[in-house]
């Protein structure tokens, strides 16, 4: 049987900003990106109040640790972005907003190397020298004593080898470049700039790994060999730091971001979980994950329709039945297209199209399907079935 056609979905090569929003289903998207992933308690606060007055009051937490606020519209924009500027949370122009792409691992303490490097390299970028670099290219700053973004996208990473000392790393390759505190945004900025040399961008457009992968070689010096130890799953639950909560989908409603800034500063991480600084025991909340063996931590899901117009199908009412059958460590992702922004990495998927639901067994949500054009009824009674195939 021939595989159906696929309604490629469009693929706009940048992800939305706060000064350059992005026009979805339930109006525009608003992404705010904390410098080091860290929000004040009145930041927190003044974003919740932000979206209930100016958008839907749904915020969502991203792959990238940002916070997205949905439901604006052209009308209530100007006074979120006045509000969002008062609170220090608006970078001076789009391009340098565009070229902050960084994430920081959550785990560190004022002063420390994170910070210092984090802060840097950000006004680094916003300057007019920068290297101009793809809107989807990014940093990941990861300096604790294991790296634990091994599987968050990044194009440059900094991390630590296992003798303690700071590697600059490309994409997944396995060896780095030692640096220090004082040289790693230099040395990183010399490493994006060969990207751009080395022919990385193509109409605008590219990645770190895709130019690794067509066999373009690093330049000199890049021979330290990469941490081996494989990263402990990140779980809710106390850390050194606070306590790690996680968000159902990704998603809360004002309310809940209002409750979350009464107990402390926060830090937005990249899978879609808060640490709530020095917090020492789970907050009870609506819609928050404490638990470190919830089902809900097994699945991912987009906003889907009809919140996205490129999506095809409801995501979250799918994944949310299936949760329970799937195991622990197993993941699913329920994509609304193609595309997968939710998880890019390869998974248990299921992408939605025109015909129903494709079953891809270990893959982005683009993969060649095993099964297709599945019904959300076929899924939501036989849930045990997709699970049982693996």
């Amino acid at each position: 049987m021939n595989a159906p056609d696929i309604h490629r979905p469009i693929i706009k090569g940048w992800c939305p900003g706060a000064l350059r929003p992005m026009l979805s289903g339930d109006g525009l998207v608003v992404r705010i990106r904390p410098r080091a992933g860290r929000l004040t308690q009145p930041q927190s606060a003044g974003i919740a109040n932000l979206a209930q007055a100016c958008g839907n009051g749904l915020i969502d937490l991203s792959t990238r640790a940002n916070i997205q606020l949905r439901g604006v519209t052209e009308a209530s924009y100007p006074a979120l972005i006045d509000g969002l500027r008062k609170l220090r949370l608006i970078d001076e122009t789009v391009t340098a907003e565009a070229q902050r792409n960084i994430i920081v691992s959550p785990f560190w303490q004022s002063g420390d190397a994170a910070e210092k490097i984090a802060a840097k390299l950000a006004t680094a970028l916003s300057a007019n020298t920068a290297p101009q670099l793809p809107g989807k290219f990014g940093f990941a700053i990861d300096c604790g004593a294991r790296p634990v973004l091994r599987d968050v996208p990044a194009d440059i990473r900094l991390e630590r080898a296992e003798t303690g000392e700071l590697l600059l790393c490309a994409g997944q390759s396995p060896l780095g470049q030692n640096v220090t505190d004082d040289t790693a945004v230099n040395a990183a900025l010399a490493l994006a700039q060969w990207f751009i040399s080395a022919g990385g961008v193509v109409d605008g457009r590219g990645r770190m790994q895709a130019l690794l992968d067509q066999g373009a070689a690093l330049p000199a010096g890049f021979d330290a060999a990469r941490s081996g130890t494989t990263p402990d799953r990140i779980r809710p639950g106390q850390q050194v730091y606070g306590f790690l909560v996680g968000i159902e989908f990704g998603q809360m409603p004002a309310q809940t971001l209002i409750s979350l800034a009464e107990l402390g500063p926060l830090r937005i991480t990249p899978w879609r979980m808060i640490l709530i600084e020095d917090m020492q025991t789970a907050p009870a909340l609506p819609g928050l994950i404490t638990d470190p063996d919830n089902p809900l931590l097994r699945v991912i899901a987009c906003t889907g329709a009809p919140g996205c117009v490129q999506a095809h199908g409801k995501t979250r009412v799918l994944a949310r039945t299936i949760a329970p059958y799937l195991r622990d460590g197993q993941l699913l992702h329920v994509s609304g297209c193609a595309k997968g922004c939710a998880h890019p990495q390869p998974a248990l998927t299921l992408t939605a199209t025109p015909n129903g639901f494709d079953l891809i067994f270990h893959g982005t949500a683009d993969a060649t399907p095993a099964r297709f054009g599945l019904t959300p009824d076929d899924l939501t009674v036989h849930p045990d079935l997709i699970v049982k195939a693996l």
